[in-house]
């Protein structure tokens, strides 16, 4: 158990660092192609929507197309809300790992990102559910649900703020 551990928490310290450097291509390949991305909305104070075909979601991707598609925006400069782009620190704690279905771990955990753009710093945590499955020798994100505990957001939100 502690290899798991120790080897989910490696990727996941990775994937911040690869968001964090920018380098976009190394952090789309860490998604599977069927890979969904769902950041939900609250519907009050202690409830969010669990249906993102159904529901608001502040982000949802069904597959990683769309995930490449925000990549796409920001290299090409076609992203206005996100040029320049924000300089992030990314932080992950209370990582927890269970079995899950079809042989894909579920892991959980604690987040918090710290950003800065044109002078202005502030902040984003919250939880996030990852499905993660074995890929060679490392691991492929299946499922990426993350959910954003600020009360306000002072700008706009997008998946490197997560």
């Amino acid at each position: 158990m502690q290899a798991l551990q120790h080897s989910v928490e490696q990727f996941l310290y990775r994937m911040a660092e690869l968001c964090d450097a920018q380098l976009w291509d190394e952090y789309l390949d860490l998604f599977d192609e069927n890979s969904e991305f769902h950041v939900p909305q609250w519907d009050s104070e202690h409830e969010f929507t669990t249906d993102p075909k159904r529901g608001m979601s502040l982000i949802y991707y069904s597959n990683r197309t769309g995930l490449e598609d925000r990549v796409f925006r920001l290299r090409t400069g076609k992203s206005a809300a996100s040029t320049p782009l924000p300089r992030t620190l990314h932080q992950i704690t209370n990582v927890r790992i269970t079995a899950g279905e079809g042989g894909d771990y579920e892991v959980k955990l604690n987040w918090a990102t710290f950003y800065a753009r044109q002078g202005i710093g502030e902040y984003f945590f919250g939880r996030a559910t990852y499905h993660l499955r074995e890929h060679d020798q490392s691991w492929k994100i299946a499922k990426k649900h993350v959910l954003l505990l600020n009360d306000t957001i002072n700008a706009v939100l997008d998946f490197y703020h997560l």
